[in-house]
């Protein structure tokens, strides 16, 4: 059975992740990144990396950063 259907590269997780950030994926692009995430410990560490970085931008436009 052929399961390249449902198989991304990390490059590929990576621009999903990337992607995430901007547009709601469908889901397909959903079911495929969490499959991916689930088995790699360096996507799960770039999207840690992501959301941190969403958070403290966030935080720095509301001004919600100790001085």
């Amino acid at each position: 059975m052929n399961m390249d259907w449902f198989e991304l590269s990390c490059k590929q997780a990576s621009k999903l992740l990337s992607q995430a950030q901007e547009r709601r994926l469908g889901l397909p692009e959903r079911l495929k990144l969490r499959l991916h995430l689930l088995a790699c410990d360096g996507c799960t560490n770039f999207l840690k990396q992501l959301r941190f970085i969403r958070t403290f931008i966030r935080r720095y436009r509301d001004g919600d950063l100790p001085e």
